[in-house]
């Protein structure tokens, strides 16, 4: 049987990360063994009686920055539970995610570790253990906990055997890079006043192609 693919998730706030994986297509992607998702602690691996993981920044400045030893460790111990893991660091200044980065993700055989910062960001030297930056956006949040709960939706949907369909991802928007999905339709037929198109009606699948190729747009 071909053993799970690991995702870590390095955090001070494990339990954000609760419904998320135990929900929908996360959920399903454990039960049949096609994903381990986890979470690290990284309270665990503080400082002292107090597990401090942050400290004042050398040369000054507001706010505070995740210290190297805690989040150092702390990779150290994600490594430990899979060696050939990939190490992302959540950061608004890392290369920017989009839906071909998760295509090319989900075809990797090999895990990932997610470090999600805190407070006005981390100890640089923690760049020795990082294979790639990732950015969601040009915007600032709190923690990289949400970043790193997106970014992993995206790839494991599209791991094969994960969504229901074998032609579920292939027509979705930017399956292509570049064109978002047509418009589409369910039961019933009319709805206070509002129709469904009727070449869609038509059992025509020449037909049906063309009007989605037509009605699908380019992203901007």
């Amino acid at each position: 049987m071909k053993q799970a693919i690991k995702y870590q998730v390095i955090t001070l706030f494990p339990e954000m990360f609760e419904g998320v994986f135990g929900s929908s297509m996360m959920w399903k992607a454990q039960k049949d063994g096609i994903v381990e998702l986890t979470t690290v602690n990284l309270r665990d691996f503080g400082l002292g009686p107090r597990r401090q993981v942050d400290d004042t920044p050398y040369g000054g400045g507001d706010g505070m920055l995740l210290m190297i030893e805690p989040l150092w460790r702390a990779v150290e111990h994600a490594k430990a539970q899979d060696p050939s893991a990939k190490v992302l660091l959540m950061s608004p200044t890392g290369d920017r995610w989009n839906q071909a980065s998760a295509q090319s993700y989900s075809e990797t055989a090999h895990g990932y570790i997610f470090i999600c910062g805190r407070y006005e960001g981390y100890d640089e030297r923690i760049m020795q253990l990082v294979d790639q930056v990732i950015s969601v956006g040009d915007y600032v949040l709190t923690g990289g906990e949400l970043p790193a709960m997106t970014i992993i939706d995206s790839i494991v949907r599209l791991i094969p055997g994960v969504l229901g369909g074998a032609e579920s991802a292939a027509i979705e928007s930017f399956s292509d890079g570049e064109t978002l999905e047509f418009p589409q339709y369910t039961r019933p037929e009319e709805w206070n006043g509002m129709h469904v198109p009727e070449v869609l009606l038509s059992g025509n699948h020449g037909n049906i192609a063309k009007w989605r190729a037509a009605h699908s747009q380019k992203a901007a």
